[in-house]
């Protein structure tokens, strides 16, 4: 089947793109997904490369209920208040309602934990805490949802740590930031923007929100984790103290920080294709698949080298998927395990067996290349390949999708045109009201890699000292 063109039609392409490869589906509840094999092997794989990076950091894994109480919500008033609208609350019977609270459904984990940090921490020998949770959260979205985007339930992973002093809070929120750069860029082959979100963007109840930010190929941002250092807007009202070693009682400081099932979207959008998918090799449940292609009176010779072909592939550590169905052409494999973005396609035939080699197919490029069947090296050599090609390739998009802008009206047309822009900024919330109102955008993100500047607002015309990115976003 012809799919829907990606540049022309992206709005169109990316669920017919998540329906075709079989990485999700909607579910019979209104705005939830169902995460099939294929894209739950993928999550798999992100979730088992950041609990290695977390672990290595000293944080160890926990779980905690997924019902929050009405009052814990309530304890940090500015917290509550942003997420009132997205709270999903459960119905009580009559008798609950006058004998006690109501419950949410956990949107995010902050009051839950800090109210078992206020337990746990008793002197700066318990500290510091560093926590974290994989789980599901909840946020009644009223907004249109998309899959892995935005729906009401998702996947995620969040961390949450106490320490004595900002200095420790602040280290620890960069040290996470770090390690999402380095998961989007190295695993996802995604580059970022990153640096911190403005008072308007910033979590609710945060002191700073630092993030890492993708630019999709329709000029829109994707906001992919953040990292918050929560001051002790949260300790003070969850009472969480501690006894320092002057012997003074001091309120801890905490951080947050996470990512999601959203991480895929942004896989998908920065990689893929009007064929399907592109994987990159470190993050694909398959890297290789081998399709032999099979006639009655060679079929078991076939066979049995790709057989020998798989198993030096696996002695490798490469993760091999042999197709052998019967029932399938090898023209629809190719074109199932390319709408899949299976990073590297092998095909062995009579003529191969009797040129005493195999095809190697990139699915990044679609370049063909015939080597030795022993030849791991090429195969090592063409992943590696894959892997920064895509890299770069998206790196190239999101710098020709980012414009300098001096004048107003060239920032309004850039934005009109589909394009983040990067501008002089005085950081007002009434100034970035007014850019929302009249462009639709939003600041994404303040770089930290900047000189103070002098200068005048893009928009406004205050002074200025920082430069900041805008664009429409997820």
């Amino acid at each position: 089947m012809a799919l829907k063109n990606k540049k022309s039609d992206l709005a169109e392409w990316y669920p017919e793109i998540i329906r075709e490869s079989g990485l999700a589906d909607y579910s019979i509840i209104s705005g939830c997904m169902v995460i099939k094999p294929h894209g739950y092997a993928i999550w798999e794989k992100i979730q088992v490369w950041l609990d290695k990076e977390f672990k290595k950091t000293g944080h160890k894994n926990a779980y905690f209920p997924m019902f929050i109480p009405e009052s814990l919500l309530k304890k940090e008033a500015e917290h509550f208040q942003g997420f009132v609208p997205e709270v999903a609350w459960i119905e009580q019977k009559e008798e609950e309602k006058k004998s006690g609270e109501r419950y949410a459904l956990r949107p995010t984990s902050e009051t839950i934990i800090c109210d078992s940090f206020s337990k746990w921490i008793r002197s700066w020998r318990d500290l510091p805490v560093l926590i974290n949770q994989w789980c599901n959260v909840v946020r009644w979205e009223t907004k249109v949802t998309r899959l892995f985007l935005r729906t009401r339930e998702f996947l995620w992973q969040e961390g949450h740590t106490a320490h004595a002093t900002k200095e420790d809070a602040d280290k620890e929120v960069f040290q996470m930031l770090d390690v999402y750069k380095k998961m989007s860029e190295d695993l996802l082959a995604v580059p970022v923007l990153f640096g911190a979100k403005s008072e308007s963007e910033k979590f609710p109840g945060a002191l700073l929100t630092t993030c890492i930010e993708g630019l999709m190929p329709d000029g829109r941002a994707l906001q992919m984790g953040t990292s918050h250092n929560l001051g002790q807007h949260f300790a003070k009202p969850y009472n969480i103290k501690f006894v320092d070693k002057d012997e003074k009682e001091k309120f801890v400081w905490t951080t947050s920080w996470g990512v999601s099932t959203r991480l895929l979207g942004a896989l998908i959008m920065a990689h893929g294709d009007d064929k399907g998918l592109i994987l990159p090799p470190k993050i694909a449940p398959i890297q290789v698949v081998i399709v032999p292609i099979l006639f009655e009176d060679t079929k078991e010779n076939v066979l049995k080298e790709a057989e020998k072909v798989k198993t030096a592939l696996e002695k490798a550590c490469i993760e091999v998927h042999l197709d052998t169905r019967d029932e399938y052409t090898p023209g629809w494999k190719f074109n199932e395990w390319e709408i899949k973005g299976i990073p590297l396609r092998v095909e062995i035939g009579p003529k191969d067996l009797e040129k005493g080699q195999i095809t190697l197919v990139r699915r990044d490029t679609g370049e063909k290349k015939q080597v030795k069947p022993d030849d791991v090296k090429s195969v090592l050599k063409t992943l590696d390949d894959i892997q920064s090609n895509l890299l770069e390739k998206a790196r190239k998009a999101q710098e020709e999708n980012i414009k300098e802008v001096k004048t107003k009206e060239d920032f309004k047309k850039q934005i009109e045109n589909r394009k983040m822009v990067f501008a002089q900024w005085c950081e007002s919330k009434n100034c970035e009201e007014k850019i929302k109102e009249e462009t639709t955008a939003t600041s994404r993100v303040i770089p930290f890699d900047q000189k103070p500047t002098t200068g005048k607002c893009v928009y406004c015309g205050q002074p200025s000292e920082k430069r900041a990115y805008f664009a429409k976003a997820y």
